[in-house]
């Protein structure tokens, strides 16, 4: 979520299951009302109540489809471990438990292939980055990665074997969703048909790193805007929406259709289809520091969405059955994505680099070092084995909590859009890790 932010990633909160979520990151609306500043669309907005949001015209860009429907796993259970501490906000602080050895795990060399090459661009950035979650140190990476630059893909097992440990972290109790890189049709200028406006980054949005200020914030980072000398929120998405960001020159496209653009921003990074048949590449650059509210689970506890229909694509129907209602719901997510365009390879994640379809997960830095190996056994079978985390996302919070990425296509929007999947999960540290957590009895 993916993508990230300080560095870029490849989508900004993970699908995330839409129903069983309270975050979400969110979206745009289409028709603007006579003081909104954007110029009005030739075909008719629907009738509306006085008062309520704008609509949307639906212009699908792609079929919703249907969510693949979930192959069956047994999951192993989670190993025992001591309770938690309530006050726990790392992996550290939360507790590791030494795993089973990774050669009983499994995995197999095809997803063994995957993860060693995932993990071998990782390397640079992993060996870099300051490990917030307690379990790592830079110098513990450098015998793997090392080793990862000449190992032979076809033994890829071995190498995590050899280098390798497990741990779980807590209770082990895993939860994982899925995302991946959507595409939708637009096109770099305004025309008919193309008016959802794509942002890039506002100059008067600004991050603050609390940090700086009293140590027991470090870490903790804001966004807003100066107001005659005060710092205060960013626009939300309604202010968004009603144009107060046009004429403004941000626009690095157009959209042509809002509820395809509101997962694109969940996703936080996609492919535009262009008119001409080009592809665009866009990624995540910022966000408007507002909360992210999953309009799913609104709508499941509200009973307009039953269980069956949480789904990305169920939510897609829900949309556009009703534009006015549609818009309505999107905008009860305040949160906003501001894009920058992607010319090298992408997407990206937290790391600064490619994420892998079915080798990358997006994870919570507090509680998974980001590049580590993570072993997933769940009750499908789908996202069950190795993955490297690559990625992080406004919506994957806390210990054992993935988000799956599967690339882009329409397998891959099927089994996002309606992954969830739970069971446990195992880190693999590096030895060196390992000895220092962990001593030898």
């Amino acid at each position: 979520m993916i993508r990230a932010v300080g560095a870029p990633r490849a989508r900004t909160f993970g699908f995330a299951l839409l129903a069983a979520l309270p975050l979400l990151s969110g979206c745009a609306s289409v028709i603007p009302t006579t003081d909104s500043g954007r110029p009005a669309t030739t075909t008719p907005a629907p009738s509306r109540p006085a008062g309520t949001p704008r609509p949307y015209i639906p212009r699908p860009s792609e079929g919703a489809g249907a969510a693949a429907q979930p192959i069956p796993a047994t999951p192993l259970a989670p190993l025992p471990a001591p309770a938690v501490p309530a006050d726990a906000t790392t992996a550290a602080a939360s507790g590791v438990v030494a795993g089973p050895d990774f050669s009983t795990l499994g995995v197999t060399a095809e997803q063994a292939t995957a993860a060693l090459t995932a993990f071998r661009i990782s390397c640079p950035s992993v060996q870099r980055r300051t490990d917030t979650s307690g379990l790592t140190q830079g110098a513990d990476w450098t015998e793997s990665c090392n080793a990862a630059k000449s190992w032979k893909d076809s033994d890829a097992s071995a190498f995590f074997t050899r280098y390798f440990g497990t741990v779980q972290v807590g209770a082990g109790t895993a939860f994982v969703t899925g995302y991946y890189e959507p595409e939708i049709a637009a096109s770099r200028t305004k025309s008919a048909g193309y008016d959802v406006p794509i942002y890039r980054r506002p100059a008067d949005l600004i991050e603050v790193d609390l940090g700086q200020f009293a140590d027991d914030l470090k870490g903790r980072k804001i966004r807003g805007r100066v107001d005659g000398g005060n710092f205060t929120r960013y626009y939300d998405r309604a202010a968004i929406e009603s144009g107060v960001l046009d004429g403004r020159g941000l626009e690095i496209a157009y959209a042509a259709d809002a509820a395809e653009f509101f997962f694109l921003q969940v996703q936080g990074s996609g492919r535009l289809r262009l008119p001409d048949g080009g592809i665009m590449r866009i990624g995540y650059d910022t966000q408007n520091g507002r909360g992210y509210v999953g309009i799913g689970k609104l709508l499941l506890d509200r009973g307009e969405l039953q269980r069956g229909q949480a789904s990305m694509q169920g939510i897609l129907d829900y949309l556009r059955a009703d534009p006015v209602r549609g818009a309505a719901a999107m905008n009860e997510n305040p949160s906003w994505v501001f894009f920058r365009e992607l010319t090298g390879p992408g997407p990206l994640g937290a790391l600064g680099v490619p994420v892998t379809g079915r080798a990358s997960v997006a994870a919570d830095p507090k509680y998974v070092p980001l590049g580590a190996p993570v072993f997933l056994s769940l009750d499908r079978a789908e996202p069950a084995g190795l993955w490297i985390a690559q990625d992080t996302g406004g919506a994957i919070k806390g210990a054992n909590r993935f988000d799956s990425f599967w690339g882009a296509g329409d397998d891959a929007r099927a089994i996002a859009g309606g992954m969830s999947a739970r069971g446990s999960a195992l880190l693999l540290l590096p030895r060196a890790s390992i000895a220092r957590l962990i001593p030898a009895p």
